[in-house]
C-alpha cells in the first residue's frame, strides 16, 4: 500500500512540474516548432538550463503519469531521404540539419546505455531515410553491445537496403519495415517523386528475404484516388508470402494537408474492401513494438495489418519515445514537447534526470485533426522524426 501511495504522490509532483516547467521543455503553441538552442541569433548569450532534481519518485523502470512502461526507442540517424514521398516531405526536400546539431554515433550510444539501464529494450533505426547515413553498421554494431537491448529493427525505403542488407543483419539488425506504396513500377516513381525507385526497392525486398530479416513488415500509406485501388492486390501477397502488409492511415502534417484532408481511407473502409477477397480473421500478428491491429486469411503464411492513428486511436498502449537526429527526445510524435538531450550531454551532465522529467510530461495522447496541422506539433515533414 505504501507503495501505491509513493506513485500517486510522484504522479502529482510530475503533473505540478508539468504546468510550472513546460517552458523549459521547448514547448510552443501548435502549429510552431518547438524553439531549438542553435535557433538563437548567432552572438547571442544561451545560458543552459539546470539539470532537473530527481527526487524519490524519480526511479526504477521508466513508466509515464500514465502508466504506462516505456521501453522501445526509435532512432532517427538523419533527416535526409533520397526520395520525396507526396504524403512525406516537399519535392524540393527541407533545409537540412548542420552536421554539427546532428548527434554522432558515440552521443546515440551513451544515450542509449542510460535509456537501457532505465528500462529501455527495444530499439528501431529511422530517419528520414536511415541508410543515407555512412557507415550505419557499425551503430548498429555498438547497439547491439548494450546491455539490457533485446530488439533492433530498422524501418527503410529500401532504395539502398540491397548491397548493405547481409552488413546489417550481422551488424544486429533483426527485422526490418519497408515502405511500398504500389505494386506499380510507374506509380512508385510518382509517389517517390524519383525515377527508378520501384526497381531498387524489389531488390531490397529479395535482399531482405535473402539475408534473413523476419518478420518482414510492408508499410503502405493508403491515400484515395493514388494507390487505393491496390489494397486487394497488396492483401493477396499475405496468401503466398511470409509478408505482414499494414495499411496506414494519412497522417497530417504542414506538408500533407491536402492529401490529409481529401485523399484520407479509413480503416474501416480498407478492411471492408480486402474482405471482398474472403474470410479475414483476427490475429496475434508478427513480433514487434508498433501499433498494428492484425488479421490473416485462412491458412496464409502472411498477415494483414491496420495501423490507425485518426480513426482508432491507440495512445493508451504506447510504449514509446523518439529521439531525433539532433538529439531531441520526443514523447509523442505528433507533440509539442521535446527535451534537448544533446547539450547536457555534450556538457558532460547526467541526462537521467532530462529523461525523467520528459517521461513525466508525455501526454495522455496526441491532437491529430484529419487535414490539420493541429496536433502535428508544428512538422512539415513525417521525415523530420521518423514517422
Amino acid at each position: 500500500m505504501s507503495d501505491l501511495v509513493q506513485q500517486s504522490a510522484a504522479l502529482r509532483r510530475a503533473h505540478e512540474r508539468q504546468r510550472r516547467e513546460l517552458p523549459v521543455l521547448g514547448t510552443e503553441l501548435c502549429g510552431q516548432p518547438p524553439a531549438r538552442a542553435w535557433d538563437a541569433p548567432q552572438g547571442a548569450a544561451t545560458a543552459p538550463a539546470a539539470a532537473p532534481e530527481l527526487d524519490d519518485g524519480d526511479a526504477g523502470p521508466m513508466t509515464d503519469a500514465f502508466g504506462r512502461r516505456i521501453e522501445y526507442l526509435r532512432i532517427s540517424v538523419t533527416d535526409k531521404c533520397n526520395l520525396r514521398c507526396v504524403y512525406c516531405m516537399p519535392e524540393e526536400g527541407l533545409p537540412w540539419l548542420r552536421r554539427s546539431q546532428i548527434l554522432d554515433y558515440e552521443e546515440i550510444h551513451q544515450i542509449v546505455r542510460v535509456m537501457a539501464a532505465m528500462g529501455l529494450h527495444r530499439i528501431r533505426i529511422t530517419g528520414g531515410e536511415p541508410l543515407v547515413r555512412k557507415e550505419l553498421p557499425a551503430l548498429i554494431r555498438m547497439l547491439a553491445s548494450v546491455p539490457g537491448i533485446e530488439d533492433i529493427a530498422l524501418s527503410t525505403n529500401g532504395v539502398l537496403l540491397a548491397p548493405m542488407a547481409e552488413a546489417l543483419r550481422e551488424a544486429g539488425v533483426q527485422r526490418v519495415n519497408l515502405s511500398l506504396d504500389s505494386l506499380r513500377p510507374e506509380r512508385v516513381d510518382a509517389l517517390a517523386r524519383r525515377h527508378g525507385s520501384f526497381d531498387r526497392i524489389m531488390a531490397g525486398f529479395e535482399a531482405a528475404e535473402r539475408v534473413g530479416f523476419q518478420p518482414l513488415k510492408v508499410n503502405v500509406v493508403v491515400m484515395r484516388g493514388r494507390n487505393d485501388d491496390e489494397l486487394a492486390d497488396f492483401a493477396a501477397m499475405t496468401r503466398e508470402r511470409p509478408w505482414h502488409v499494414r495499411f496506414i492511415e494519412v497522417m497530417p502534417v504542414g506538408e500533407n494537408l491536402d492529401i490529409s484532408a481529401r485523399q484520407y481511407v479509413p480503416a474501416a473502409e480498407m478492411l471492408g474492401r480486402v474482405r471482398a477477397l474472403g474470410e479475414l480473421r483476427p490475429v496475434t500478428g508478427p513480433a514487434g513494438n508498433g501499433p498494428a491491429t492484425y488479421f490473416a486469411f485462412p491458412d496464409a503464411p502472411g498477415t494483414v495489418g491496420v495501423i490507425t492513428p485518426m480513426s482508432h486511436n491507440y495512445c493508451d498502449r504506447c510504449n514509446r519515445m523518439r529521439l531525433t537526429a539532433d538529439g531531441q527526445l520526443r514523447p509523442c510524435l505528433f507533440g509539442d514537447l521535446q527535451t534537448n538531450l544533446r547539450d547536457p550531454l555534450r556538457r558532460g551532465e547526467s541526462i537521467e534526470p532530462w529523461i525523467r522529467r520528459t517521461l513525466h510530461v508525455k501526454p495522455e495522447r496526441h491532437g491529430l485533426v484529419r487535414g490539420s496541422a493541429q496536433g502535428s506539433g508544428g512538422l512539415r515533414a513525417l521525415s523530420e522524426v521518423g514517422g
